[in-house]
């Protein structure tokens, strides 16, 4: 069961809350459909209740608040718009994808595929999918899990028909199984046709939870609401006087002294009430197909406004009838309202209310009732419970009084009602913060499919591979380039060799496709970040690095054997600190990319700042450590060696001792300053979303 309790956003400018004061029940093995107009505050009350937007109100699931279930993708299954995946992602590899996130086994992805009806579609990419692929796609998304509610925002928008049929087939099936549906939808017919109850929103206001039959009945057909006393005697005549005429005429008892005609007129009604001398107190058309704002059906206790009109029954021509003699007066005479002993004397102005009483008085000039309220308070009240409007005793001024037909009138010489004492406001619901999503339940198996499921690392380190390779024969053709640039095809006139631009390139894809296609966001709208999937990712950019810069001095050192001969493929004597200043700085490389881009959720922000180090902060670094000054850090390199490099055996010291002279080095210091300060900004930025 889902239960949201005084769902209220937080207030616009000029502009009245999207969602204000929604309070509902979405009950295990039904489906509920949240009915209302475009900007009617549907969209809003369902990031209210998954706590991706700030207000007030809370919302339990089986009993609990989302931020308070360990794993909310089991408990919920949400889909709001489209599927938010690689568009060269395959159906299958997204899935997959999903499954790692979610912590349960791959296999789920083909029962989900075998499900939804996409077996025949599962290596085909998504950004060839049509719209009613997609949405099964998605429904295939929300369903991995197996959750137990499903929250869906116009899951039919845009479909056919017959695709509109399948998806909410498949609600039906899962609502069949005991689990919770929910859905949003902007037409009232589709509402009723497909959901067990339908909670209607206008302007973020909720005016009606009711029975889809009800709603079916009350609010999609056209209809005459008729209230009188004598609301069984009036039903059996218009029932009586439908098989006379043999029309087809229904006639339906509400709650209290309400009926409901479907293929009458007012016209009609008001005839036969008047020949049997049957007191009517709201005679009005509402016509069918209305849905969100057809006024107030069932508010919980709560209603904006009270209309009471003057009620003229008229004949079949439109004339007015008089109660008395029942023929028609003249059209250019005056005509009354039908309330006993009625006059229109001259209006004077309201007169001030005691606290909780009503009191109707004639509008000066045009003679129409007007209803006013002590303080402006609702009595509690429904409006057909004003049985009697007559002058006020002892009063001339031709104010009017209402009387409920339940009490007997008093012999006080001005009858008012008295309104219930309304209690003090309730508290205020407690705040909604927006929350991180979780990190995926295992990160890393999620992460080598997010890497291996599309093609953009391998034509990456392809494209890498070729441009080296030409680099690092051009290179040998010029000249004056010393062996160790020439086998990282290292220019002297460029920040960056090609591979440690590559490797900050995957590195900054890695962040940068989860805000960009946010396939985690799904079920809480915001991409986590959190330490687990961080350190996924560095492992993972770690690897690729790794590969990469081993398989750029293989590949150039390979060519340079075919086309110059050995002398130039030659490994260096001292390849061991050489090898790991080269590992060193395409690894840091890669790094950079993915704090960076976690940081500024950005791909082009993430290769940014890889660039930015030997442009920017290599100079910088070089300046403080060598510029003029009365005391420099010349040799800082060899006192930091002889400080902390003990002999150690097996000359285990020679690898500490390569990589910190690859740290000392311009780049290395420059690079192990960014990185140190991408970690804090990230840990900074995760810090804080938690304490939010």
């Amino acid at each position: 069961m889902i239960q949201a309790f005084g769902l209220t956003s937080n207030p616009r400018k000029e502009l009245p809350p999207a969602a204000d004061d929604v309070s509902f029940e979405a009950r295990a093995g039904r489906v509920t459909a949240l009915l209302g107009a475009p900007g009617a505050g549907k969209t809003t009350v369902l990031r209210l209740m998954l706590e991706l937007q700030q207000g007030r109100g809370i919302t339990h699931f089986r009993g609990r608040p989302l931020h308070r279930i360990t794993h909310p993708s089991r408990e919920v299954g949400v889909l709001l718009g489209d599927v938010p995946g690689h568009p060269a992602r395959t159906v299958r590899g997204h899935l997959r994808m999903l499954c790692a996130a979610a912590g349960v086994s791959v296999r789920r992805a083909d029962v989900v595929l075998e499900a939804v009806g996409l077996v025949s579609l599962r290596e085909e990419r998504l950004g060839t999918l049509s719209r009613g692929m997609d949405r099964r796609l998605g429904l295939a998304c929300v369903l991995l899990a197996d959750p137990h509610s499903l929250v869906l925002d116009d899951p039919a928008g845009g479909l056919s028909t017959r695709e509109s049929a399948w998806l909410h087939g498949m609600l039906r099936a899962h609502a069949a199984r005991g689990g919770t549906v929910l859905f949003t939808t902007a037409d009232p017919k589709g509402a009723a046709r497909t959901a067990d109850r339908v909670v209607t929103l206008d302007h973020g206001r909720l005016v009606a939870d009711q029975e889809a039959a009800e709603f079916a009945r009350t609010r999609l057909r056209p209809r005459v609401a008729v209230r009188s006393p004598h609301a069984a005697r009036l039903a059996v005549l218009l029932t009586k006087q439908a098989r006379t005429s043999q029309r087809s005429v229904e006639v339906v008892r509400e709650s209290g002294n309400r009926l409901s005609v479907y293929g009458g007129t007012c016209a009609d009604i008001g005839e036969i009430a008047f020949r049997h001398g049957i007191v009517v107190h709201q005679l009005a058309d509402e016509i069918g197909d209305m849905g969100p704002g057809a006024g107030p059906a069932h508010t919980n206790g709560q209603r904006d406004s009270v209309l009471v009109e003057p009620l003229r029954v008229t004949d079949t021509h439109g004339a007015a009838l008089t109660p008395d003699s029942g023929e028609s007066s003249s059209s250019a005479g005056p005509t009354r309202p039908f309330a006993p002993d009625t006059q229109a004397p001259t209006a004077e102005p309201h007169q001030v209310l005691e606290p909780g009483s009503l009191s109707i008085a004639r509008e000066p000039g045009t003679g129409e009732p007007s209803l006013s309220f002590g303080q402006s308070q609702l009595p509690d009240v429904e409006p057909h419970e004003l049985s009697e409007l007559s002058p006020a005793g002892g009063t001339d001024d031709g104010s009017l009084t209402a009387t409920p037909p339940s009490r007997p009138r008093t012999a006080h010489p001005t009858a008012v009602l008295t309104a219930r004492t309304l209690d003090a406001p309730p508290p205020l619901p407690p705040p909604i913060s927006v929350r991180p999503a979780p990190s995926p339940l295992r990160p890393l198996r999620y992460e080598i499919r997010r890497a291996t499921g599309i093609g953009t690392g391998f034509l990456t380190a392809a494209t890498v591979l070729a441009v080296s390779a030409v680099t690092a024969v051009v290179l040998a053709r010029i000249g004056h380039t010393p062996q160790p640039r020439l086998l990282a095809a290292w220019p002297q006139e460029l920040p960056l060799p090609p591979a440690a631009l590559g490797a900050g390139l995957l590195g900054a894809l890695a962040f940068g496709d989860e805000f960009r296609h946010p396939a985690l966001a799904a079920d809480r709208g915001t991409v986590p970040r959190r330490l687990g999937l961080l350190a996924a990712k560095l492992l993972v950019s770690t690897a690729a690095a790794l590969v990469l810069a081993v398989l750029t001095v293989g590949c150039d050192a390979e060519v340079l054997y075919l086309v110059y001969g050995r002398e130039l493929a030659q490994v260096p004597a001292d390849w061991v600190p050489l090898m790991t200043s080269w590992i060193g700085l395409v690894v840091g490389c890669a790094w950079a990319g993915v704090l960076a881009a976690g940081v500024f959720r950005s791909t082009t922000a993430g290769l940014a700042a890889v660039t930015a180090v030997p442009l920017l902060v290599v100079p910088v670094v070089h300046r403080l450590v060598n510029g003029p000054s009365m005391r420099t850090a010349a040799g800082l390199p060899v006192r930091l060696r002889e400080t902390l490099l003990p002999r150690w055996p097996f000359g285990g010291e020679r690898y500490l001792e390569a990589a910190l002279k690859v740290m000392s080095q311009p780049v290395g210091g420059a690079l192990t300053l960014s990185l140190a300060a991408l970690l804090c900004a990230y840990l900074l930025t995760t810090l804080r979303s938690r304490f939010r």
